[in-house]
């Protein structure tokens, strides 16, 4: 019988051929700091492909030039960004894999000359800049930017969308009562704190018809902030909304200690998937195809999201299907190295 791992799953009109996804993580590697693809990102993200990874979401993409994390990071806030993001899907979608972006805004973690924007004023730490809130103007420009960003994804060919709600940036920052303290329609009340995201994602589906991925920080590690049992309510809307499925990370929303160890994120996925319910991804320290396994046979979670495991590996799915008892793909010229 086939793995769980290695079964097909279909999500609106795209079918994925397993359930192993490549999570998003920063390359920052965009070295004329113009946010355009270049030759690192056109061998990196078709290898992982040629490792017949189901889903492959590239990093963090800016929706604006003061929402990158750095200023070598990817952008997708200009039309001239379309072409060198459509070769690298096309390199992907070659070898089988379905290709997805992140639509990201760092807010206050962004590292960038000039003002930086956050729910409230408040920096992340000695560290970093001190923000400025922004004004109901500065909301309804990011909510746009966003749209803007998911019609040029689209005609880049991207099959999936995910918006960056987690890891301290700008959405996360809504999210959290630990960094928004605003006094207005976007802060104070659960209710009033998804707004913001709320917004992004009713503007990204008048343009956007395919699948709809969010990743949330499920836990902030710190009194008074979001733990999974808050994130239920927010799952709820995200799924009336029509999000499909929410990639489940956690922490850095504010500096914090975090009890790391192979899977320690799972509960949080689990508990969303359970009490929503919603389709959920699973990641977070999963190395073993035996533990990714497991996950899905017990329904924990929809999918598996790995990341710094394809850093070190490209080929984690040969692997995988060898020790699970698997077909993997293993495209022709590779066969004899996997015999």
């Amino acid at each position: 019988m086939m793995a769980k791992l290695f079964e097909p799953m279909a999500i609106k009109n795209v079918t994925f051929k397993n359930r192993i996804v490549m999570a998003p993580m920063c390359m920052y590697q965009s070295d004329k700091e113009d946010g355009k693809v270049t030759d690192w990102h056109r061998v990196h993200y078709p290898t992982r492909a040629v490792g017949q990874i189901g889903l492959i979401i590239i990093e963090a993409t800016a929706v604006q030039g003061q929402g990158r994390i750095s200023s070598r990071d990817l952008g997708i806030w200009d039309d001239g960004h379309i072409e060198g993001l459509a070769e690298i899907v096309r390199l992907m979608k070659v070898h089988g894999s379905k290709t997805g972006i992140q639509l990201a805004h760092a807010g206050r973690k962004a590292n960038i000359d000039g003002t930086i924007y956050s729910s409230s004023a408040i920096a992340f730490s000695d560290r970093y800049q001190t923000p400025a809130a922004m004004t109901a103007e500065d909301i309804q420009e990011t909510v746009q930017a966003f749209k803007d960003g998911a019609m040029r994804a689209k005609k880049a060919g991207f099959d999936v969308i995910e918006l960056h709600a987690a890891h301290g940036y700008l959405i996360n920052q809504f999210l959290s009562p630990l960094t928004n303290k605003r006094e207005d329609e976007y802060g104070g009340s659960s209710e009033n704190r998804y707004r913001f995201l709320r917004e992004i994602i009713d503007v990204v589906k008048e343009v956007w018809d395919g699948p709809l991925f969010v990743r949330v920080s499920a836990h902030d590690y710190t009194e008074g902030g979001m733990t999974p049992e808050r994130y239920i309510e927010m799952a709820k809307w995200m799924k009336e909304q029509g999000v499909d499925l929410i990639d489940v990370s956690s922490g850095a929303v504010v500096p914090a200690q975090i009890p790391t160890f192979p899977g320690y994120q799972v509960p949080f996925a689990e508990t969303l998937k359970k009490e929503t319910p919603i389709a959920t991804g699973a990641v977070g320290l999963i190395t073993n195809p035996q533990h990714a396994e497991e996950i899905l046979q017990n329904g924990r979670a929809d999918m598996i999201f790995l990341a710094r495991e394809l850093l070190r590996d490209p080929y984690w799915a040969y692997r995988a299907a060898k020790e699970l008892g698997s077909e993997s793909g293993v495209p022709v010229p590779y066969e004899r190295g996997w015999l």
